[in-house]
């Protein structure tokens, strides 16, 4: 059921949520989004009580980015434009949650999963921990607001090396572009993600919003613009000559040729 693939307990003023599909490296499918969104608003709207929010994965990795059986497939009657859309209004609570989100990063964390950690406010890192925006190489874009972040974070040149060659950047040098906060051991990684989120549940309720609120008016607006020009470009990515002519040659097991367009 799709209840089960994200689980949210509580520790006190701590709200945790976990991903829950260890057997498929929690890949995301729909149901395992419909389930985020729907969980993230309930933390919006009805727990004043919860001061910090830890999102982790159950299993080996945090993530490993979208469903490969549900890449470019749609489950229902809409457009890519009103699909990409819908996702994005769910990704709007992470700029408005009253709680601050540590993420805690193991494994792989791949495309729109990576995307979204990056939304957060704090990300940890296990030792083992393998990121990469692989888009580019399924013919796609990225198109979850990570684009932007990253530019913030660490420039021009590592967004479109990660995004271009599809490289893996492993946990040490995300740390010294400033990706991530801390570097763990494995073992290390959940009990190291809950006390930093106690910590910042003992302060002050409201400095924290407004310490928050003032990072956001520097960072969000940059990224909701991306977020929308993503869905517009990702949309004629999907209905591109070059999108579809890659699927037929990967189906053929030829090699494309690409027009451009």
């Amino acid at each position: 059921m799709s209840e089960e693939l994200i689980t949210l307990e509580f520790d006190g003023p701590v709200a945790v949520l976990s991903n829950n599909r260890p057997d498929k490296h929690n890949a995301a499918n729909d149901a395992m989004d419909a389930r985020l969104w729907d969980l993230l608003a309930e933390l919006h709207d009805d727990h004043p009580e919860v001061r910090a929010i830890v999102w982790r994965g159950n299993g080996k990795s945090f993530s490993s980015g979208r469903d490969v059986g549900q890449l470019g497939v749609r489950t229902e009657d809409i457009s890519d434009l009103e699909f990409i859309e819908r996702g994005h209004r769910g990704a709007q609570l992470f700029f408005s949650m009253p709680a601050p989100i540590l993420v805690a990063l193991k494994g792989w964390v791949i495309g729109g999963s990576f995307e979204r950690a990056l939304l957060c406010d704090l990300r940890f890192a296990a030792e083992s921990t393998r990121m990469m925006l692989p888009e580019v190489k399924h013919g796609v874009i990225p198109d979850s607001g990570g684009t932007a972040r990253l530019f913030q974070m660490a420039g021009h040149g590592l967004v479109s090396d990660l995004a271009l060659t599809g490289r893996v950047m492993e946990a040490e040098e995300a740390l010294r572009h400033g990706i991530v906060s801390r570097v763990v051991p494995d073992e290390q990684l959940d009990e190291v993600c809950l006390e930093a989120a106690h910590s910042i549940a003992k302060a002050p309720a409201f400095t924290v919003k407004m310490f928050r609120r003032n990072l956001g008016l520097l960072a969000h607006d940059e990224v909701r613009r991306s977020i929308v020009d993503e869905a517009a470009t990702q949309s004629l990515v999907f209905s591109s000559d070059d999108y579809a002519e890659m699927k037929a040659a990967r189906a053929a097991d030829r090699e494309p040729k690409y027009r451009r367009r």
